[in-house]
C-alpha cells in the first residue's frame, strides 16, 4: 500500500475561522394590519400535504402503427369521369358538349368571368418580368476617400529617426531604409545599418546595410532592382548588392568625394544604366559611373552665374537639400537649396549661365521636397517652411498654385504616381494630408492622424495603392489608400491640365504686369529731381521698417483672433 504527504506552508491555508455561539438576533418585526384582517376568516381545520422528495412514475401503452399512403392527380387534362376515354379526342369531345349546355355550367360562367376578368387585364398592363429604366445610363459610385494602416514596421535597432524610403521596382514588394541618428558633431549615437524591408514581413527586416559611414540617402537603380547607390556624412558614395551580401561593393575615394555629406543621390537614364549622381551641402553635383568609381566623370557647382564669363566657386556655391530627376528629360535636372531656391539645371550647358539658366525662389528655408508631375512635366511641387508650392516653368517668379500655411511645418510631399491631381503631404504635428487638386484647392480631401512621432518622408508605390511613412522615431507606416484615391477617372487628366494651363496663364499676365509697374518706378524715380541731384532719402528705411513692423503685427493679431 502506498502513502502519499501532503505538504502546504501554513501561510498557504488562509485565514483561520473563529466559531462562537451566539443567539438569535430580530432583525424587524411587521404587525399586522387591523384593516386588512378583516377582509379574511380563520379556516380551520387546515389539512395541506407535503412531500420531501420528488415523484417519478413510469406509463407503458402499445398502440398500433397507422398506415399512411400519399395519392395525387394529373391535372393537366382537368378532372374526367371514369368512362370518359381521354386518349379519345371524340370522346372527350362529346362531353365537353354536353356539359356546355348546362344550365348549371352558364351561371357558373356568368359569376366568374368578372373577377377574372379584373385579374387579366391587370395582368396585361403590370409586366411582372419587366426591368425598368433599362435605357438610363448608370450613375457612378459615391466617392469614398478613405485611408488605413495595413502594417507598422519598427526599427529594431532602436528608434533611429529616417532619413529616407526608397521602393523596389518592377512592382516589388520590397522598400529600402536609411536611418540617421548622430549629434551635432555627426558622430553615430547608435547603429548606422540600413535596412530592407518586406512589406508582408513587418516582423523582422530581409537584410541590412552596412555602409563604412552614416547613410543618409539610399535609392534603387531603376533599371537593376539588385543596386542600390548611397550618400554617406563622410561625402562619399557607396554601392551595395543584394545579390552580393550586406557589405557596400564599392565606395568612391575620400580625396574625390564631396566636401560636405551627401544629402541624394539618384540614378540617371544612361545606355549602361550604371549611372548616377549625387548632390550635397558643399553645393557641388557629381556624376558616377558604377563600373570606375575611382573619380567622378563630371561636376557642377550650383554657384548662380550673372554674367557669362563669371567662374563658378565653391565658396559662393548653394547647398543642396534635394534633387529631382526625370528619365524623360535625361540632360535637365532640379535642386533645391538650403538658402530657399529651386534651380533648374542643364548638364550640356557650355557656360555657366547655361548651365544654371532658370532660378525659383520657392521658400524661406530649405527647400525639403522638389518632384515633378509624373503626368505633367513643367509642373513641379516644392515643399519648405510652412507652405506647399505648385509651381511651372513657364512662371519664374511666384508659384501658380500655392496651398494655405499650416501652424506646423510640412516635412514631405510626393505626387501619386497612379492619378494625376492627387498629391500626399506630411506634416510635423503627425498628421498626413490627400490633396485632390481637382476637388478642393483649399483644404485636403482626407487627413489621418498617426500619433505623436512626427512623420518626415513619404513614398508611394508606383501601383498607387500603398503608401510608406517614415517618422521621426524609427517607425514606418504601411497605409493603403481607397479605389477613388488610386485610380484616375476619365477626364480627369484634361480637366488637371486645363486647371494648371489657366493658373499658369492668370500668373504670366500678373508678371508682366508686375515688370510694366517696376518699370514705371524705376523711370519714375530716374526722372525725379532728387534722383538728378543724387540725393538720397534718409527717412526711407525707417519708413519702411515701420510699415514692415505694422503688417507683422496685423497679421498676429489676426493668427491670434482666428485661434
Amino acid at each position: 500500500m502506498e502513502t502519499y504527504s501532503y505538504i502546504m506552508k501554513r501561510r498557504d491555508f488562509g485565514k483561520q475561522p473563529m466559531f462562537c455561539e451566539q443567539g438569535p438576533e430580530l432583525c424587524d418585526t411587521i404587525l399586522p394590519n387591523p384593516v386588512e384582517q378583516k377582509a379574511f376568516i380563520l379556516r380551520n381545520p387546515v389539512h395541506q400535504a407535503t412531500q420531501n422528495t420528488p415523484n417519478f412514475s413510469l406509463h407503458e401503452i402499445s398502440t398500433e402503427r397507422a398506415k399512411y399512403n400519399t395519392t395525387g392527380i394529373n391535372h393537366a387534362e382537368g378532372g374526367w369521369p371514369k368512362d370518359v376515354n381521354i386518349h379519345d379526342p371524340e370522346a372527350t369531345q362529346r362531353y365537353r358538349r354536353k356539359v356546355e349546355k348546362e344550365e348549371e355550367y352558364i351561371n357558373c360562367v356568368n359569376a366568374c368571368s368578372p373577377g377574372m376578368e379584373h385579374y387579366a387585364l391587370q395582368n396585361n398592363a403590370i409586366d411582372m418580368y419587366q426591368i425598368y429604366y433599362s435605357d438610363l445610363a448608370s450613375l457612378p459610385p459615391v466617392e469614398k476617400n478613405s485611408m488605413r494602416t495595413v502594417n507598422v514596421y519598427r526599427d529594431p535597432m532602436g528608434g533611429r529617426p529616417i532619413s529616407s524610403i526608397c521602393w523596389q521596382p518592377e512592382g516589388q514588394m520590397r522598400f529600402a531604409v536609411s536611418y540617421v541618428d548622430m549629434n551635432y558633431y555627426r558622430n553615430p549615437q547608435g547603429s548606422i545599418f540600413g535596412l530592407l524591408w518586406d512589406a508582408e514581413t513587418p516582423a523582422e527586416p530581409l537584410m541590412n546595410f552596412m555602409p563604412p559611414s552614416i547613410l543618409l540617402d539610399l535609392q534603387f537603380n531603376p533599371k537593376d532592382s539588385t543596386m542600390l547607390a548611397g550618400g554617406l556624412v563622410t561625402g562619399q558614395v557607396v554601392l551595395f548588392d543584394i545579390r552580393r551580401g550586406s557589405q557596400a561593393v564599392s565606395a568612391c575615394p575620400p580625396h574625390v568625394a564631396h566636401r560636405d555629406m551627401v544629402r541624394n543621390v539618384l540614378f540617371i537614364n544612361s545606355k549602361s544604366g550604371l549611372e548616377f549622381f549625387s548632390g550635397g551641402v558643399d553645393g557641388a553635383c557629381k556624376w558616377w559611373d558604377a563600373r570606375n568609381m575611382s573619380e567622378p566623370t563630371e561636376e557642377m557647382i550650383i554657384d548662380i552665374a550673372k554674367y557669362t564669363f563669371d567662374v563658378p566657386s565653391m565658396a559662393n556655391a548653394y547647398g543642396i537639400s534635394t534633387m529631382e530627376y526625370e528619365f524623360t528629360i535625361p540632360t535637365r535636372f532640379m535642386v533645391g537649396t538650403d538658402n530657399g531656391f529651386v534651380i533648374n539645371a542643364n548638364r550640356k550647358g557650355k557656360t555657366q549661365l547655361e548651365k544654371l539658366p532658370i532660378q525659383y525662389p520657392a521658400h524661406t528655408g530649405t527647400v525639403r521636397s522638389l518632384e515633378r508631375n509624373p503626368y505633367f512635366l513643367k509642373n513641379f511641387l516644392t515643399v519648405g517652411d510652412w507652405r506647399l508650392h505648385l509651381w511651372s516653368e513657364d512662371c519664374h517668379d511666384s508659384p501658380v498654385l500655392s496651398m494655405p500655411p499650416t501652424r506646423h511645418k510640412i516635412t514631405c510631399a510626393t505626387w501619386s504616381p497612379t492619378k494625376c491631381s492627387l498629391l500626399l503631404c506630411t506634416g510635423a504635428d503627425g498628421v498626413i494630408s490627400a490633396w485632390d487638386l481637382l476637388r478642393s484647392q483649399c483644404k485636403p480631401v482626407l487627413t489621418m492622424y498617426l500619433g505623436d512621432d512626427p512623420p518626415v518622408k513619404v513614398r508611394i508605390h508606383e501601383q498607387g495603392s500603398l503608401v510608406a511613412v517614415g517618422t521621426q522615431k524609427g517607425s514606418i507606416f504601411m497605409l493603403e489608400l481607397s479605389a477613388s484615391m488610386t485610380a484616375s477617372e476619365r477626364n480627369e487628366k484634361n480637366l488637371m491640365l486645363a486647371i494648371l494651363e489657366r493658373e499658369t496663364k492668370r500668373e504670366k499676365i500678373l508678371e508682366a504686369r508686375l515688370r510694366e509697374i517696376r518699370l514705371k518706378q524705376r523711370q519714375a524715380e530716374e526722372g525725379s529731381p532728387r534722383h538728378s541731384l543724387g540725393v538720397d532719402d534718409p527717412s526711407a528705411g525707417d519708413r519702411d521698417l515701420a510699415e514692415a513692423t505694422q503688417d507683422y503685427f496685423n497679421v498676429v493679431k489676426k493668427e491670434l483672433a482666428a485661434m
